[in-house]
């Protein structure tokens, strides 16, 4: 397989010709940042879409047509994934993106998804409370992960919250959705804090005063990218003790915590849909295949395990409609079920989003996790809260 990067990419703009489409690849865009503060999660991203492509190429391809993706790194700039976007579906003829892990990146791009007819994969965790017929949404909702993670934390460790994110869309939504549910356990914010996207260790420091002062019983982060790391750190060099008043995530994955020291990241908890610590034989082969792609030390991820089953959801889906044109693949793709590495995961038809499995997970010495509770299924995807139910959960 060739990839294609930007400058490889035809400026000759139509899609391809009647005649072209019997022998041609089917060209897909990928747009991850592989620089900038947000490279240390989305490379992952990016790496779970090439093995996946890679992996269905070397199968022979999609009906006989490999897959060929066209690659831009916007660099953990919004703006770049605005132009990016418009340039593969205005210029290089492309319908089907995967990529983007910010809502903010999202948010730049969708109104040109829209515009123009592309395709958005988005494997990424995220608010909620959208709905395009331009995105299918395979990360979790608050649903499938913040409703879980607030009663294991007010169960667990108290109703005292203290909040601490990045100061864009995700986690200011993020905390409004804990902040109502936690309201309704009788929890209370402790506390609030938003540090900018590019912060630094020493940006955290007026934060760990007030968490000291204010002592709640749990932090609940919503910080993404590099600065993940540099919260952790600087809640090390505070002498704070996960045991009494642990850092609770979404966001936390097993790459952050490779990055921070796996000794940083003891014994803080994580909700996700996917860690790699899962006991199935599909996801150990899963988990021994990336690692032979990418070496031993490369963990897995809940964004890497979504990037991954996304494209094969894909692949699926195109080789029944043979045709990669938006109007005609996404109906298929919508009720679609796949044996994912977390589970059986589907895409639920009435919100475009994935119907994925919900854990919790305490980080350990190894830099793995060790699964606390999961759902007994599937959770239905519930982007806008309207039902009540709280997920089944079991202890493991």
């Amino acid at each position: 397989m060739r990839s294609l990067h930007a400058s490889d990419v035809s400026s000759r703009g139509a899609r391809w010709s009647e005649e072209e489409k019997t022998t041609a690849p089917w060209r897909v865009g990928v747009l991850f940042s592989q620089s900038g503060f947000m490279a240390l999660i989305e490379e992952t991203q990016f790496r779970a879409t090439m093995f996946a492509i890679d992996e269905i190429n070397a199968r022979g391809g999609i009906n006989g047509r490999e897959l060929q993706p066209v690659i831009y790194d916007p660099a953990s700039d919004n703006a770049l994934f605005r132009s990016h976007a418009h340039r593969m579906l205005a210029n290089d003829g492309l319908s089907t993106i995967f990529g983007c892990y910010t809502s903010s990146s999202r948010k730049a791009i969708l109104p040109v998804l829209e515009r123009l007819n592309g395709l958005l994969w988005y494997p990424t965790l995220y608010e909620g409370f959208e709905y395009s017929p331009n995105v299918i949404y395979t990360g979790a909702a608050p649903n499938q992960n913040s409703l879980a993670l607030c009663d294991f934390l007010t169960e667990a460790y108290g109703p005292r919250v203290y909040f601490v994110g990045s100061d864009y869309i995700y986690p200011h939504e993020s905390n409004r959705i804990m902040r109502e549910m936690l309201n309704q356990r009788g929890g209370v914010v402790a506390g609030e804090a938003y540090v900018p996207l590019r912060s630094r260790r020493q940006d955290f420091l007026p934060v760990m005063r007030d968490i000291r002062d204010t002592q709640p019983d749990v932090i609940f982060s919503t910080v993404v990218g590099e600065a993940t790391v540099f919260l952790y750190q600087a809640y090390n060099d505070f002498g704070l003790d996960p045991k009494t008043c642990p850092i609770a995530s979404l966001t936390t994955t097993e790459a952050e915590i490779a990055m921070m020291g796996a000794d940083v990241g003891e014994g803080h908890i994580t909700a996700a849909s996917y860690f790699q610590c899962i006991d199935s034989d599909r996801n150990r082969d899963f988990v021994g295949r990336y690692q032979k792609r990418f070496g031993e030390g490369a963990p897995t991820n809940m964004c890497v395990e979504a990037a991954y089953f996304q494209v094969h959801m894909f692949a699926k889906a195109l080789e029944s409609t043979n045709s990669i044109d938006p109007d005609i693949l996404r109906p298929m793709v919508l009720g679609q079920k796949f044996e994912a590495p977390q589970g059986m995961v589907s895409i639920n038809p009435r919100c475009s989003h994935a119907n994925v499995w919900s854990r919790i997970g305490k980080a350990t010495r190894s830099g793995q996790f060790e699964i606390l509770r999961q759902s007994i299924a599937p959770i239905l995807a519930d982007p806008y809260l309207v039902g009540t139910e709280r997920p089944a959960m079991w202890v493991t």
